[in-house]
């Protein structure tokens, strides 16, 4: 786990907008079912200033006029990242020349690391039953 702590740390330290960060992992926890990851990353983006609002509407963040045209193609990127079995394809090509229109490339490696490290995270804790709840922001620096 300290070696998907640390690549996370670059991802956060990335120049990826660190509103755009939180609205992903939240994102692609919803989709995994991780109810731990979503209960910290909802309480972690609050504290760091993000709205009710748009924490409510990630779920539904396509009928959404809360989102920017670069946060949308981040969590549009995030879900075509997360749902490969569903796509059969992956990440389609106008997904991606979508979020390279927005991100740099810098940007867009910090956002697919992201993608990838949240679903791993996601995934030992749905293995683990990871109770959900308890978080408190800040807890883990």
């Amino acid at each position: 786990m300290k070696y998907i702590t640390s690549a996370g740390k670059v991802v956060s330290d990335s120049p990826l907008p660190a509103a755009t960060q939180e609205l992903v992992r939240l994102r692609v926890s919803q989709i995994n079912g991780c109810g731990f990851c979503v209960d910290m990353h909802t309480k972690n983006a609050a504290n760091a200033g993000e709205t009710s609002v748009r924490l409510n509407l990630v779920a539904a963040w396509r009928e959404a006029k809360v989102f920017t045209d670069a946060e949308r193609a981040a969590l549009e990127l995030a879900e075509q990242g997360t749902r490969i079995a569903d796509a059969a394809g992956g990440v389609t090509d106008e997904t991606w020349a979508n979020a390279a229109k927005h991100y740099d490339e810098d940007q867009l490696a910090a956002l697919v690391s992201l993608i990838a490290l949240m679903n791993t995270w996601n995934r030992m804790n749905v293995i683990i039953q990871q109770p959900a709840g308890d978080y408190e922001p800040g807890q883990w620096g």
